[in-house]
């Protein structure tokens, strides 16, 4: 049974249906013959309707309160459905009595139904009647409060209407009138608004910062400059055109224009923000092109943009010019009095903030319009819009005329007025006039002077206020007498125009020109306007002028008749630090070389120009100092024997490989010490006699081939220590020019940049090698002086032997000094005064030490040519060596202990020829064999009784022997000190 249980169980779980189960029972039972089948089939389905039963009893007692809840519900649902049916069926009922009854009253509804339609539409009209009369007020609060967007899309909204649903009230025919007037000005006025924000709100505030800034480069003027700058105040302008006027924003029958702003303020008070429009220019500029686009006045304000862009920019100019001037004369400077470039470049920096803020606001007034042109479609598509290069290109043109003023590229002042700059004298007088100490001139004091009075000072701050403040309101160039300007015709400048006045704003201006380009478009041109224009000044104007100016000092202090004779004077010397007298040329010249190393750092970017200006000028200059050279040495185009000896390349080579040349070249106090110096140097002395009396010792020298005059020596002098001096100061220029990328700035293409490096790297070469030029003229001076003393003694003293007669008995002729040795003194005392005052100490030593020792070299060689030689000549001889060695001793300062050598060289021959071979060997070999026998045979040639010429012979070939035996026992000796060591 519970089987059968399970199984219907089974049954109806899978059968969700009761209908098909009960279906299926009766098809069991109806298909079954037996009557004991259906009976079973029977109790089965009994059995399982009572657990059924209990199962659903049980349910029903755990789940009551459900149920019951359920059970409730439903019966509460079941009576509001029958409600509703209720009355839905009343409410169909009710409908349709209403219909049947509006069905009797239709023609009466509609035109009730019409009436108040009419009605509704004649309140509207009133109610827009009633506030289009309130527009003139509205309209003027809020222009005058500058929310244009309101005004303007209230009063094209008025003119609407009043042209289309009201066009035929006719009591607004004159409002309908006045409006429209409105709205045919009213865009001059947004016009102008716009204008002022792109030219003065833009840069109110930039003047200060610039004064902030010019503080900081003066630190001087902090105390003085207590009062601020004066600054725009915007908030204080009006707006140019006066259509913000009553008589224009009023009605007529209106009692005031205070009355109907309070009216409009009263009306108007919800819908007015309370920040100020003006507050973000930006936004409101934005705002102003909205309100021109609403009245389709867009072209309009494009060309007035366009037309109205260049004298606005001039305006700048002029309020710029205003407030530097006034700046400057805060600080207490007098621009007519003096020549301030200075002023200039804060101009050009402060105009170079103002133009950049100035095309800041066009960029965004052009994003604005570009803005309103891609919203207004095919409405906007005729507009055509200007680009930021056309405000580029106008402030480019406003700034070239500047220049041009400034610059004087019209040379229009340069005839009326000096230059400003510090130009070098043109001749000798006006040179040494400029460097020379000026008397203290007695200052021109008047009695009294009004301008320090109480009524002075305050009547001129009255009249500057008054200036400032009409040059606040109008934005223009206002002023009188006091203004600290200087005249120039149209303009007033800061500085007096000139040329130079490029080299205090050229890196300010080429920075402000590379920004430019930055900012321009891939497709335009690769140089603006004003490179293009600065490129012609500098190249063609400004360059060739420089050229001119130093070709004018140069000439006229080298056209001179002796320009090696014309010296700089003593206060030029004192400024410049240098101890021996300069060729005034040569201080010329390097005022000129500076003055283009000065405009090389200042235009940096044409470096190469100027180094090849420097190039020419130094190339002239050379040339000029190696004719005025060959004109003091040549004589008939044959030089002298000094200076074609110091041309001489081994000479001069030999020469300067001496050790006096390295001690001279080197000063004494930084070269180290050596223990045998004195010999050192002794040597030296001995080689250089050796290779001059080789050479000059057996001739005699004519008058044409020496220089005898000292003013030609001094010349020479002078030309030395100034090239020296000049090749010294083109080092210390090369060494500190600028960067080689400051030669190439204005280039792009790298080909033109390696172009420019090579060509930079061959000038300085050639700058390189013109300062060894000029070092190797101051060289080959110092040489000839050198060699010049050397050659007056061989021409001097050479025919003191060779045409001097020595055989003389005692008497008073005796004791005077040679005639030639006196000349001789004579000439070298009179060179030592020259080189004493030309030349440092130590050339001047180079030109005289060593003197003595050549002296004694040519005294000593010289005994071969005297034919023959008594004790009254030797006595002679000896004096003249005696007042020789006094004079060279005065001059040099030491023994000149070399003429005691050649002294002692004659008093030998005081001595009989065998008391001389017995000399040699008590007192040991102290000249060279030919001295030894120059002397022998002087004595053979002076002295009876010295036998014949075998007997000569003898003694010669002895005196050899001696000084071979005497070389022998030297060495020995020295050989034997070596071994002990």
């Amino acid at each position: 049974m519970a089987a059968d249980t399970g199984r219907y169980r089974s049954a109806v779980s899978k059968n969700k249906d009761p209908s098909g189960l009960l279906i299926s029972v009766i098809r069991t039972l109806s298909s079954s013959d037996d009557v004991q089948d259906r009976e079973t089939e029977k109790g089965r389905l009994e059995e399982a309707f009572e657990t059924c039963d209990r199962d659903l009893d049980q349910q029903i007692v755990q789940h009551y309160a459900e149920l019951t809840t359920a059970i409730r519900t439903y019966q509460s649902i079941t009576e509001r459905i029958t409600s509703s049916r209720n009355k839905i069926k009343q409410v169909k009922e009710n409908l349709l009595s209403c219909k049947m009854l509006l069905h009797c009253k239709r023609d009466e509804l509609r035109k009730l139904w019409i009436e108040g339609i009419e009605h509704k539409h004649v309140l509207q009209l009133l109610d827009e009647i009633e506030s289009i009369k309130q527009v003139p007020q509205r309209l003027e609060a809020y222009m005058a409060s500058k929310h244009y967007l309101h005004a303007t899309d209230m009063l094209v909204s008025a003119v609407e209407s009043l042209e289309g649903p009201l066009l035929q009230v006719e009591g607004l025919g004159d409002l309908r009138l006045e409006l429209h007037s409105k709205k045919l000005n009213i865009h001059l006025v947004l016009i102008d608004e716009l204008h002022r924000h792109l030219y003065i709100k833009s840069t109110s505030r930039l003047g200060l910062k610039n004064k902030d800034k010019n503080a900081a480069r003066l630190p001087g003027s902090t105390g003085k400059d207590t009062s601020p700058m004066p600054v725009l105040d915007v908030s204080s302008l009006s707006t140019p055109r006066k259509l913000l006027e009553s008589s224009q924003f009023s009605t007529p029958g209106s009692s005031s224009v205070r009355e109907l702003q309070q009216d409009a303020r009263e009306l108007s008070q919800a819908d007015l923000p309370e920040v100020d429009p003006e507050e973000n220019s930006a936004e409101f500029m934005g705002i102003l092109i909205k309100a021109l686009a609403k009245l389709k006045k867009i072209p309009e304000t494009i060309k007035a943009i366009m037309e109205r862009l260049e004298p606005e920019l001039k305006q700048i100019v002029k309020r710029s010019t205003t407030q530097i001037a006034d700046h400057a004369y805060q600080r207490g400077e007098n621009l007519a009095q003096e020549s301030q470039p200075r002023l200039l470049l804060e101009l050009l920096e402060l105009l170079f903030d103002k133009f950049k803020a100035v095309a800041q606001a066009h960029s965004v007034v052009l994003a604005h319009l570009q803005q309103i042109a891609v919203q207004g479609g095919a409405h906007e598509e005729g507009i055509k819009l200007y680009e930021q290069a056309d405000v580029s290109a106008k402030i480019q043109t406003v700034l070239q005329v500047l220049l041009m003023e400034y610059l004087d590229v019209k040379n229009s002042r340069s005839a009326t007025e000096p230059s400003a700059q510090l130009s070098y004298a043109s001749t000798g007088s006006e040179f040494a006039a400029f460097f020379a100490k000026k008397k203290p001139q007695r200052a021109k004091q008047s009695l009294f002077k009004f301008e320090s009075s109480s009524h002075a000072i305050s009547m001129s701050a009255y009249l500057r206020e008054q200036r400032r403040e009409l040059y606040s309101k109008s934005g223009e160039l206002q002023g009188g007498a006091d203004d600290n300007l200087i005249e120039g015709g149209e303009m007033k400048f800061v500085c007096k125009p000139g040329a130079r006045n490029i080299t205090a704003i050229f890196q300010p201006l080429l920075r402000f020109i590379q920004e430019i380009e930055m900012n321009m478009g891939p497709g335009q041109a690769k140089q603006c306007q004003l490179r293009a224009f600065l490129t012609y000044y500098i190249n063609d104007l400004f360059l060739n002028q420089v050229r001119a100016e130093i070709n004018k000092e140069i000439e006229a202090v080298s056209k001179a008749a002796d320009p090696l004779k014309i010296l700089a004077s003593a206060d030029t010397m004192k400024v410049l630090g240098v101890q021996r007298p300069l060729l005034q040329s040569t201080v010329v010249v390097e005022k000129s070389i500076q003055d283009l190393m000065s405009l090389m750092q200042d235009l940096s970017a044409y470096c190469n120009q100027f180094l090849e200006m420097v190039c020419d000028k130094l190339k002239e200059y050379k040339e000029i100092c190696n004719t005025g050279y060959r004109g003091v040495v040549q004589c008939e185009e044959k030089l002298t024997i000094s200076a074609s000896w110091s041309k001489d390349e081994d000479i001069s080579r030999l020469l300067q490989s001496l050790p006096n040349w390295a001690n001279m070249a080197q000063p004494r106090q930084t070269r180290q010490k050596r223990e045998d110096e004195e010999d050192f140097t002794r040597a030296a002395f001995a080689k250089e006699s050796e290779v001059l009396t080789g050479n000059l010792g057996d001739k005699l020298i004519p008058q044409n081939e020496i220089l005898r005059d000292v003013s030609d020596l001094k010349a020479l002098a002078n030309l030395h220590e100034s090239m020296e001096w000049l090749a010294g100061r083109l080092k210390t220029f090369f060494a500190n020019l600028p960067q080689a990328s400051g030669a190439s700035h204005c280039s792009a293409d790298s080909q033109v940049i390696g172009e420019s490096e090579r060509s930079r790297e061959q000038i300085l070469q050639t700058l390189s090698d013109l300062s060894r030029g000029f070092q190797d003229i101051a060289d080959r001076c110092l040489l000839v002086l050198h060699l010049e003393v050397r050659v007056h003694c061989f021409h001097y003293l050479i025919p003191l032997t060779k045409q001097g007669n020595y055989a003389i008995v005692a008497n008073v002729e005796s004791m005077d000094y040679d005639p030639l040795v006196v000349k001789l003194n004579k000439d070298v005392s009179a060179i030592e005064e020259a080189m004493g005052a030309a030349l440092q100490q130590h050339k001047f030593q180079y030109i005289f030490e060593g003197l003595g020792h050549l002296i004694s070299c040519i005294l000593i060689n010289g005994a071969q040519y005297f034919k023959r030689i008594s004790e009254s000549g030797i006595k002679k001889m000896c004096r003249n060596i005696f007042v020789l060695q006094q004079n060279l001793t005065n001059i040099t300062m030491s023994r000149e202990a070399d003429l005691d050598f050649a002294r002692q060289y004659y008093e030998m021959l005081y001595n009989t020829a065998d008391e001389l071979l017995n000399l040699v060997v008590d007192q040991g070999v102290r000249y060279t064999e030919l001295e030894y026998i120059n002397a022998l045979s002087l004595l053979h040639r002076s002295q009876t009784g010295v036998g014949d010429l075998s007997t000569q012979n003898i003694r010669l070939q002895r005196l050899k022997e001696i000084i071979c035996e005497q070389a022998a026992i030297k060495q020995a000796t020295k050989d034997k000190k070596i071994t002990t060591v």
